[in-house]
């Protein structure tokens, strides 16, 4: 699913809701909130350090096996000035905001950032092991 989302502060909440409606049905709830906080923190990063347009597409990939896959990138048209994110780990405690990287990193089993002047694009991976006895839809 491939969704056009406003630059606009209301950006993260959309893409909140858009992940929703592409993982609903077969789907495991920890892995929806799971792509959803993604899915919006990725948003508020390419609205905070980004220029128009934003794009969000989530993929939802059924793995043979007991593995199920969701990708979520999101892509914007790029930064003015284009400098290193900060390392997840490297932000201060009391920081009251730039946590968005490191929640990525603690819930995506792979994620990678690209920044330029022409288009930058944040994409991310959540692989969970279906779970037996319960659903298998993925």
């Amino acid at each position: 699913m491939i969704t056009d989302l406003p630059f606009a502060p209301r950006a993260a909440e959309m893409a909140r809701e858009a992940v929703a409606v592409a993982l609903h049905g077969g789907m495991e709830a920890d892995l929806i909130d799971d792509a959803r906080l993604i899915g919006s923190e990725l948003t508020t990063n390419a609205f905070t350090a980004g220029s128009p347009p934003l794009v969000l597409c989530v993929d939802r990939i059924k793995r043979v096996g007991d593995r199920c896959e969701v990708e979520i990138t999101v892509t914007d048209g790029g930064c003015l000035r284009p400098s290193a994110p900060p390392a997840p780990g490297s932000l201060l405690e009391e920081a009251e905001s730039g946590r968005g990287l490191a929640i990525v990193e603690a819930l995506a089993d792979a994620w990678s950032l690209t920044v330029s002047t022409h288009g930058s694009r944040a994409w991310c991976r959540l692989a969970r092991s279906l779970r037996t006895g319960g659903s298998t839809a993925c």
